[in-house]
């Protein structure tokens, strides 16, 4: 569960990014360790915050 950072309200979660370009979080030079953001929305005061659930691959 996340909590908003504005207005402490639980934020509601797994909201994926769709469309062309943008939507992969890549270190750069290392080619097949991307991650899929996701974004978490506040229903109370409309706040976004982007995360990504496996950062482990961007480690490796």
């Amino acid at each position: 569960m996340r909590k908003c950072v504005r207005c402490g309200a639980e934020m509601e979660e797994d909201f994926v990014f769709t469309g062309a370009g943008g939507n992969v979080i890549r270190r750069k030079g290392l080619k097949g360790k991307a991650v899929y953001p996701k974004a978490a929305v506040c229903p109370a005061c409309g706040e976004v915050s982007v995360y990504v659930e496996d950062f482990e691959k961007l480690r490796q």
